[in-house]
């Protein structure tokens, strides 16, 4: 009578275990959250009970404007263009609102639907944003459409899609290639005015940046927001816009074309080591630097646009080609100095003949004139007018060349230096040789110290 109870005991528990537990789980495995998701997106969509058409309420349910909170992440920037004046950014936009319409209750779910999502988003209202410094843009479609749109519980909205956008950047390149460029991206409504519509930043980090972001000739230094609200005939809309600040990195200009414009200027300067009768290799030096600095400043000015200011490498191509060209026009002066030393050459031995051949003839006519009886010689027969036109002559060209022993106003140190070269051909070779140096090297100080200055500045 004792084991009856318990038998049956065991035999309710086992019953318990076996049938009612795994009917219990089974039921729970079979509830399916897709189609209840399904069942809210028909609620709440529907053309009975929303409107697409109609924008949603303010804040708290009033009549006042929807806010609109954005954010975006740059994704990439591919190319920053100084010959069209625009930038390719790949992009991240985010849109947060608030729809009181679209609210819909999760008591029962467990937390099982945190958020709907949709991958349409024409079923839902959308604010009429647009960029306003745009050229081209298009969205991605590689595999689906790169966008989505979640609905929250309490009606929240957030739209997030992909974007590849060709915008705008007008630059100021007086400094090129040692400036800093101010890019912008702006955001506006284009129908709504800020009585319906209002864009906010979204608090925290509105905007992020790529930590990997990579640019050829560029270094992201800042990114800031600001708001830009516009006023037209037909009302104020709201604005929002990013500034981004590019730096330009000058090792790449400094490699490419300082220093290969540095030795052409260098290279130019070997003429006033070459003697001064070298004529074939002075002139093949410097024309062939002069065409290749030519050739150098053209290919830097078809990679810029043609504004009217003048710019910093301007400055600096159009400074080294004048050393070239005075270097090659130092050659010219040096061969007619040449020639004219090879004429004064001439004129000194022209000149000691005659005087020899004077000297003779006042010799002989003194001999014929000598007094027989005294002894004394007579004083010398005045000079024919022919001798006397004949040394005013000789003498001019004396005096042309330098030659007549008056010395003109100069430094005492530089005419003892100078005038240990014989030749004015050496002359002037050897003082190019300390003067081109010198003004490039002072013109190097000023010209980094100004633009330098300038950018700090700037």
């Amino acid at each position: 009578m004792i084991a009856q109870p318990s038998w049956l005991l065991w035999c309710s528990l086992c019953y318990f275990l076996i049938c009612v537990i795994p009917q219990h789980k089974g039921a729970e495995r079979k509830t399916n959250f897709r189609e209840i998701e399904k069942q809210i997106l028909d609620q709440i969509l529907g053309s009975k009970t929303y409107d697409r058409r109609i924008r949603p309420s303010g804040m708290n349910g009033t009549d006042g404007p929807a806010i609109i909170h954005i954010n975006l992440l740059f994704r990439s920037i591919a190319t920053i263009s100084d010959v069209k004046m625009e930038y390719s950014v790949q992009l991240t936009f985010r849109e947060e609102w608030l729809d009181e319409r679209l609210k819909y209750d999760t008591k029962n779910l467990n937390g099982k639907i945190r958020y709907l999502t949709l991958v349409d988003s024409s079923k839902v209202w959308m604010p009429d944003l647009f960029f306003s410094n745009e050229k081209e843009g298009h969205f991605h479609n590689i595999i689906m459409p790169n966008l989505y749109v979640r609905i929250f519980p309490d009606g929240g909205v957030l739209y997030s899609i992909r974007l590849s956008l060709t915008l705008a950047c007008p630059m100021n390149l007086k400094l090129y290639p040692l400036d800093r460029q101010k890019c912008m991206l702006s955001m506006v409504s284009y129908g709504w005015t800020t009585d319906d519509l209002v864009f906010l930043w979204r608090d925290g980090d509105p905007v992020q940046v790529n930590k990997n972001l990579q640019l050829p000739r560029f270094t992201l230094e800042k990114v800031s927001t600001d708001y830009c609200n516009s006023k037209t005939n037909t009302g104020e809309y709201a604005c929002l816009k990013v500034d981004l600040i590019f730096k330009r990195e000058f090792s790449y200009y400094l490699i490419q074309i300082y220093i290969p414009c540095c030795m052409l200027v260098i290279v130019s300067w070997v003429s006033f080591w070459l003697d001064a009768n070298a004529v074939p290799a002075r002139v093949s030096l410097g024309v062939t630097t002069l065409l290749t600095m030519a050739t150098q400043t053209t290919g830097i000015n078809n990679s810029l646009p043609p504004v009217s200011y003048t710019k910093a490498i301007d400055v600096w191509t159009g400074v080294c080609l004048t050393f070239v060209f005075g270097a090659l026009l130092e050659f010219a002066l040096v061969n007619y100095a040449s020639r004219s030393d090879a004429h004064r050459e001439k004129l000194k031995k022209q000149r000691r003949q005659w005087e020899m051949e004077h000297a003779a003839a006042l010799e002989a006519q003194q001999a014929e004139h000598l007094d027989e009886v005294t002894g004394f010689a007579l004083k010398p027969l005045v000079r024919h007018s022919k001798d006397r036109e004949r040394a005013r002559h000789y003498e001019y060209e004396l005096h042309i060349n330098g030659l007549d022993g008056k010395r003109h106003p100069a430094a005492e140190c530089c005419k003892n230096w100078i005038s240990s070269f014989q030749m004015r051909s050496k002359r002037i070779d050897v003082i190019s040789r300390f003067i081109f140096p010198l003004v490039f090297a002072m013109f190097n100080l000023i010209y980094w110290t100004t633009y330098l200055f300038k950018e700090n500045e700037n």
